[in-house]
């Protein structure tokens, strides 16, 4: 038989009842539609939590100073300074492995501008910061080696600090005041958005660590309060952790399982949170998926009906030389076309639901096209295999006992 003739007839036989055909066809749609809408929802927070962590810097590892004893008491990580900057020197010297580190002090300061006056976090680091954050300076420059080793008072400003002492003025060239001190505005970082803790990660000073450590702080031991490593290649980064705490070691006299230092692998942290997403994108999708089976049930259900209803039909098809083979290919044929009519609806229905999604409720969607090939080949699947119990049953039907049928 030839398959256009094959079609004909199956949407002939589909059009007979269009509201059961209809009906039939549901199960199908919704189950498309959910399984596209579903897989977007949990791919969309795979990549904003992929996103928020790479806007941590690219193959990023931060080293925290460790804890010590006061008084029989054991303080918490980062109250010993057992950093400093020299560290950060040697771990960039000794370990091929690492692109670029730099040393890390915090504080925090309320900074002036003319009538304006705004609280917010700074951080001194080296002139390597751009490249191991991958945070671009969107206008001006960022400091070079010359100002870290001169302690210089210049600034870069996170677009939050400059939405707040600078409305409609240019920041650059101007000179702000942090503890009574002056400092000029060199640069304004490229927004970056929110952490993945939440946190406003544009409401940041970055000046040289030199800066804050002799002019902020005041410091007499000149240490630091984290070192931030960036690596050549992810791959790097997971092998460059033991390196690097050896190294520490070996700088710091430390005996074994007494570190005075933390690693802390944002690699890992970012595969983990991989692995939790897809692990959640597979439950919705598997979830979704059953209403699937439940549409492919109800087609089951309305073929064998079809199959009684036109079991005259049958008979007298066998009696003109139909074999049981073109008998089974036009029930399976049918099924399939009730497949996949319904997943083409239900393909539109689910980009439909995940635009939706996205700009009624806010929710990150990202609707992948091989979640759109996996569900409508599935929806096929689901027609031939729920499909061949009734094609079958319609080709070893006896042609005299089909005739005879009322």
């Amino acid at each position: 038989m030839k398959i256009w003739a094959i079609l004909k007839v199956a949407f002939r036989a589909l059009g007979r009842n269009k509201l059961r055909s209809t009906l039939t066809m549901l199960g199908i749609i919704i189950g498309v539609g959910a399984v596209i809408a579903m897989v977007s929802i949990g791919q969309g927070a795979q990549a904003m939590v992929r996103d928020q962590i790479q806007s941590m810097g690219t193959n990023v590892m931060f080293v925290w100073a460790g804890s010590r004893m006061w008084g029989g008491v054991r303080l918490g990580a980062g109250a010993a300074a057992t950093l400093t900057a020299e560290d950060a020197e040697a771990i960039e010297r000794e370990i091929p492995l690492v692109a670029a580190a730099s040393p890390i002090v915090r504080a925090s300061a309320q900074v002036v501008f003319g009538n304006q006056n705004w609280f917010t976090s700074i951080q001194g680091t080296n002139e390597k910061f751009p490249k191991i954050r991958n945070w671009p300076v969107q206008d001006g420059e960022f400091f070079n080696e010359g100002d870290v080793r001169a302690a210089a008072r210049v600034v870069v400003l996170g677009k939050t600090v400059v939405d707040n002492l600078f409305q409609g003025i240019n920041p650059i060239g101007q000179t702000i005041r942090i503890r009574n001190l002056p400092f000029r505005v060199i640069g304004v970082l490229a927004p970056k958005g929110q952490s993945v803790m939440g946190q406003d990660q544009d409401d940041i000073i970055v000046m040289p660590y030199t800066t804050v450590q002799r002019k902020l702080l005041g410091q007499q031991i000149l240490s630091v309060n984290s070192i931030m490593i960036s690596f050549v290649t992810p791959a790097a980064a997971t092998a460059g952790e033991q390196r690097v705490a050896e190294l520490l070691r070996q700088r710091h006299k430390t005996p074994p399982g007494q570190d005075d230092f933390m690693v802390r692998n944002m690699t890992e942290i970012a595969e983990a949170a991989e692995q939790t997403n897809r692990v959640m994108t597979l439950l919705l999708g598997s979830i979704a998926a059953v209403s699937l089976i439940v549409g492919g049930i109800g087609i089951m259900n309305i073929m064998l009906v079809s199959v009684t209803e036109r079991t005259r039909e049958i008979g007298i098809r066998m009696a003109v030389g139909a074999r049981p083979g073109h008998i089974r290919m036009q029930f399976l044929t049918e099924s399939v076309v009730l497949c996949l009519l319904g997943g083409i609806v239900g393909l539109l229905l689910g980009v439909g639901l995940s635009v939706g999604i996205s700009r009624v409720l806010g929710w990150p969607t990202l609707v992948s096209p091989l979640s759109m090939v996996i569900s409508f080949s599935f929806a096929a699947a689901v027609g031939v295999f729920f499909g061949y119990y009734p094609a079958h049953k319609a080709a070893s039907l006896d042609p005299i006992e089909a005739l005879r049928y009322e």
